[in-house]
C-alpha cells in the first residue's frame, strides 16, 4: 500500500471515531431534552462521517494508482 493510501486510511479512521464520540454526546443530549445541542453534536457528527467517505475514497484511488493495471 502507497504512503499516501495509508494516511488516507489512518484520516478515515479517525474521522469515524470522531463521529461516533459526537453521536454519542448528540444521543446523551436528546436524552436529556437538550434538542439543540444534540443537533449540533448530530451535525458534527456526519460532517465527520463526509470526511472520512473522502478519506476513504482517496485512499482507493492511491491504491489503484500505486497497484492497478497499467
Amino acid at each position: 500500500m502507497s504512503e499516501k493510501a495509508a494516511e488516507h486510511h489512518h484520516h478515515a479512521a479517525n474521522h469515524h471515531e470522531q463521529a461516533a464520540r459526537h453521536h454519542r454526546e448528540a444521543a446523551e443530549h436528546h436524552e436529556e431534552g437538550r434538542h439543540e445541542t444534540a443537533g449540533h453534536h448530530a451535525h458534527l457528527a456526519h460532517a465527520h462521517h463526509e470526511h472520512a467517505a473522502h478519506h476513504a475514497s482517496q485512499a482507493a484511488k492511491e491504491h489503484v494508482e500505486a497497484h492497478g493495471e497499467k
